[in-house]
């Protein structure tokens, strides 16, 4: 059996130390490059280039009796399993320095009789083949210290900016203390357990002899301050510091498989895309100011693949993923209301009027819609025409009538994930939730009622082709297509003109839908939109919540979605969203939701599930009258003379009827 465990292991050759383990590779949907995850500032340096406190920190930590055995501690595994037992959990390892290394060279994670067996035979080989010297040598250049840091000297430079000749007894003790646990123990993260940790490494060392009480006395008085060196992420920074983060939290050494496995992780993002849309968002903030920032994440809709995400302007200097940042969405959020009510049995030529309404709330002050600038239009809407200008005071109505709720109910089957307050303010999305959530909601919009789970993975090989993980498209079906249909009918109106966000009929040259989303004040301002083949969320808006954009979504974050969605799918087929069967077409009148005539003064085109379009046609609209006294003037759906128009900004339409309805 010892034959069978060794056959195969490599020869240790004097002349030619082993190399330092395989970094992985994050690779794209199409298998280009992303990055190496590998150790930061590895610069293996000699012996007498570390300071001698941090040699004996370690061995006195790691094997005290390193000098005296010849690679296998007898002694120290009898010591080990002797307190393990008394602790009933394992709280010491018996691994010498030496078996530490040969793994760490030679062997991967598994924890198996022959990768044991193979183990105690490198840690011979070593042995016999290098002095104790070169062995801590080697070892030193190796162990991993958390933060990327590979060997001392990384670690050296990345916790204290300075070489390894250079500790002083207090770093070396804490860095001593970090192999154990590099996570747990790192000072950037936990310096009160490093302290702790270190603390332990000083009584070790003068327990041996190593060092004086004196001299433990003024290292643990020693003020240190680590500092946190952020890695320099080159490509789709956001979306790998995900990546990292699942291996962390999933693996108990996800880091060090990272860092020495040699995996290649092919994930969901497309690169090309990833390009545009970072490019998209810091041409459309830059016309604004250099203090302004956003988000824009976007998903295949038949998968659920990240196809792109960008979690700000700048990684360098904010490490802080908007797209995973709870924020109100505003009128992004009224195709929830939409499709709700839909379902429900209302069509898109369904009539709500627009006129004051207060709704009384146990608790709270008495609330009173009302919409952007206009009040009140004081005349009856569509359902279709009401999303189209986004009116909040329809919204609201509709919201009363169906029931919050209700609202929550399709929010979440969609793929809202975080807590929604079932007020009727809802329907204006005044409850917090993340741009991916959006993307991922809007999803059964545009792919026929199914959801898809976002997905960041889809395979994870090791260094020799071993699949370790594989990631399949988790697909359910969460509304009737036919409804689906009809509320993207309904938003494609929203991207037209009339519509809050209508420059993008002539920025995108391919079918799409959407809705814009501006919250109180102008803080933040949002654009949600899809074609058939890609969902892409935008969000803008400062960190600090006392500023305010000024702009509304269709100013601001519509033009960015446009330019992205533009470049991202430019060379792609052009296709239309597919019309299931059971849907029919009709003209109705906009003041009555009856079928179209000729004496319609306004009509659009709406799409109905059979049987529930109108059949009455139009009789004229004189039989309601719009009151003497709203204000508003002969022009109130498009333009409200009594307010002034805003000062000219490069993203504000220049035509007062693509103002946005907020």
């Amino acid at each position: 059996m010892l034959f069978y465990c060794v056959s195969g292991c490599a020869t240790v050759d004097q002349g030619q130390p082993p190399d330092i383990p395989m970094p992985s590779k994050i690779v794209d949907v199409n298998n280009k490059l992303i990055t190496t995850v590998a150790p930061v500032n590895t610069v293996p340096v000699q012996l007498d280039q570390i300071a001698l406190s941090m040699q004996q920190a370690i061995v006195a930590i790691e094997d005290e009796r390193f000098y005296q055995h010849r690679g296998i501690d007898f002694r120290g595994l009898a010591r080990a399993a002797y307190q393990n037992l008394r602790s009933g959990d394992i709280v010491q390892g018996g691994s010498t320095i030496t078996q530490q290394l040969a793994k760490n060279l030679y062997l991967g994670p598994e924890r198996t009789l022959g990768r044991k067996i193979k183990e105690l035979y490198y840690t011979i080989q070593l042995e016999r083949t290098y002095t104790k010297k070169e062995i801590l040598n080697m070892y030193l250049n190796r162990v991993y210290f958390g933060q990327g840091a590979y060997g001392v000297e990384a670690a050296a430079r990345t916790y204290f900016d300075k070489s390894a000749k250079d500790l002083t007894l207090g770093e070396s003790a804490m860095l001593a203390g970090l192999p154990r646990a590099p996570s747990y123990y790192a000072p950037t993260t936990n310096l009160k357990g490093a302290k702790e940790r270190q603390k332990i490494v000083l009584k070790r060392m003068l327990q041996l002899g190593m060092i004086s009480e004196e001299a433990m006395k003024e290292a643990l008085a020693e003020h240190i301050e680590p500092q946190a060196k952020t890695e320099a992420l080159q490509q789709a920074p956001y979306f790998v510091a995900e990546i990292i983060k699942y291996f962390k939290n999933k693996y108990p050494n996800g880091m060090e498989m990272l860092y020495s496995s040699g995996l290649t992780i092919q994930t969901t993002l497309d690169l090309a895309m990833q390009k545009s849309a970072e490019r998209a968002l810091e041409q459309g903030l830059g016309k604004v100011n250099q203090e302004i920032n956003g988000a824009l994440v976007a998903i295949d809709p038949k998968n659920g693949y990240i196809k792109a995400m960008v979690g700000g302007r700048s990684w360098q200097k904010s490490q802080y993923n908007r797209t995973l940042a709870k924020m109100q969405p505003g009128s992004a959020f009224k195709p929830f209301l939409y499709t709700a009510a839909i379902d429900s049995g209302y069509t898109a030529a369904s009539i709500v009027f627009c006129e004051p309404v207060t709704y009384r709330q146990a608790g709270a002050e008495p609330y009173t819609p009302k919409d952007h600038k206009v009040g009140y239009h004081y005349r009856p809407f569509i359902l279709k025409q009401a999303l189209a200008i986004s009116d909040n005071v329809v919204a609201v109505r509709l919201a009363d009538m169906i029931g919050p709720d209700v609202i929550i109910r399709y929010a979440k089957a969609m793929g809202i994930e975080s807590p929604l307050r079932p007020y009727l303010s809802l329907a204006l999305g005044t409850s917090e939730v993340t741009p991916l959530e959006m993307a991922v909601a809007f999803g059964p919009l545009a792919n026929q009622g199914i959801r898809c789970k976002p997905l960041y993975i889809v395979k994870v090989t090791d260094s020799s082709g071993r699949v370790l993980e594989e990631h399949r498209p988790q697909l359910a079906k969460v509304i009737d297509e036919k409804v689906a249909y009809i509320v993207t009918d309904m938003l494609k109106a929203a991207v037209q003109p009339g519509g809050t966000a209508a420059q993008l009929s002539w920025m995108v040259s391919r079918p799409v839908a959407g809705k814009t989303g501006t919250t109180e004040d102008y803080t933040n301002a949002w654009f949600v939109g899809y074609s058939p083949d890609l969902v892409a969320s935008v969000y803008v808006g400062y960190d600090d919540k006392k500023k305010k954009v000024g702009l509304t979504g269709g100013d601001i974050a519509a033009p960015i979605w446009g330019q992205f969605i533009e470049e991202a799918l430019k060379g792609t087929r052009v296709v239309d969203f597919e019309v299931p069967t059971g849907v029919v077409r009709e003209e109705v009148c906009t003041a009555d939701g009856l079928k179209a005539s000729a004496l319609s003064s306004g009509t659009m085109s709406a799409y109905f599930i059979q049987g529930t379009e109108p059949k009455i046609p139009c009789f004229g609209d004189v039989w309601w009258k719009k009151p003497a006294d709203s204000g508003e003037g002969p022009r109130d759906l498009i333009y409200n003379p009594t307010s002034p128009v805003p000062d000219e900004h490069p993203y504000r339409p220049q035509w007062p009827w693509l103002q946005e309805e907020r």
